[in-house]
């Protein structure tokens, strides 16, 4: 589900990340994807951190608790069978365990088969790993 668009990468010291680690980033992405499409809040939290922070426009998200009730709410009406895709645009390393990834992303409703360009959107995203796992722990979009 998540749509190749890469433009760059950076890993630490300034140049091109691995593609492996782009690739693991990415999952990431694809999982959350999938999670949306199933209309399933808890395996959708799963990639967010404990205190993950969510802002979108006039939404503040403080925890995985309140993305997992809003993301309940909204799946269950206005958001119901419909899909997230996202481009990874670039994925930038800080350390080798957190990344900010800029995405192009879109929510396709109901019956759609494809994005148009006015319900695209940039966004950042914060990603630690934590145990092995990239975890979501800043969104901005």
């Amino acid at each position: 589900m998540v749509k190749s668009g890469r433009t760059h990468a950076v890993r630490p010291g300034g140049g091109l990340s691995t593609e492996a680690g782009e690739q693991t980033v990415a999952a990431v992405f694809e999982d959350i994807s999938q999670a949306w499409a199933d209309g399933d809040a808890g395996a959708f939290t799963r990639r967010y951190a404990e205190q993950a922070t969510v802002i979108l426009p006039g939404v503040l998200l403080r925890d995985r608790i309140e993305v997992r009730t809003a993301m309940a709410a909204a799946f269950a009406t206005c958001l119901k069978g419909s899909q997230r895709v996202h481009a990874v645009r670039s994925v930038r390393f800080l350390r080798q365990d957190v990344a900010v990834v800029i995405t192009r992303s879109a929510t396709m409703l109901s019956g759609q088969t494809g994005a148009t360009d006015e319900q695209g959107e940039s966004a950042t995203w914060t990603l630690c790993r934590n145990d092995g796992r990239w975890l979501i722990e800043a969104l901005h979009s």
